[in-house]
């Protein structure tokens, strides 16, 4: 994975009880510009983005780049998982030099409150661990998003601290494979 060291890339996709986590296809386009321009999911993060903009500059095949993971359910993509290395200029770190892996992920409103994104998660995390072993990951979100902060609880994320950006308050956690073994 880019920045995140000798991980070959793309993974083998990660079966879980319901879920499959896999590289993108261009059949996952349209969930894509539905994911961005959704008033619902831009909510922390920004807004959403114009369907009319997304539509022209959206890539045949979206999201394939190491570290991103499709979430699809029965054929379909439902949401996005994510690992990068966090920008060492923002703020929110656990390392001295900074950059750890940090996951984020989207789902689309009609698969939200069904465990998907736990379940999703929690085997991003699971592929981490086998990965990268050792590997501290950080999750970031603005502290009033009341289910990001309950899904990081479940994942076994522990604060690190609170700060201000983008005009709001923005929680950060870590997760270490060892605490979840």
């Amino acid at each position: 994975m880019t920045g995140l060291g000798p991980v070959a890339w793309p993974a083998a996709p990660i079966r879980t009880e319901r879920l499959v986590l896999r590289e993108s296809e261009a059949r996952d386009r349209a969930a894509f510009v539905e994911l961005f321009a959704s008033p619902e999911v831009g909510t922390y993060i920004g807004g959403p983005q114009p369907r009319h903009e997304l539509e022209r500059a959206m890539p045949e095949v979206p999201g394939r780049r190491p570290g991103h993971f499709v979430v699809d359910l029965d054929g379909a993509m439902i949401g996005m998982v994510t690992l990068d290395r966090r920008d060492a200029e923002r703020p929110g770190h656990v390392r001295p030099n900074a950059e750890e892996a940090e996951i984020g992920y989207m789902f689309l409103p009609e698969a939200w409150g069904c465990g998907y994104a736990a379940e999703a998660c929690s085997a991003a995390l699971g592929w981490v661990a086998d990965a990268l072993p050792g590997e501290a990951v950080v999750l970031c979100t603005q502290s009033a998003n009341d289910r990001a902060m309950r899904l990081a609880a479940k994942l076994g994320f522990t604060e690190v601290e609170r700060f201000e950006e983008y005009g709001a308050e923005q929680w950060l956690g870590v997760w270490s494979p060892s605490a979840a073994r």
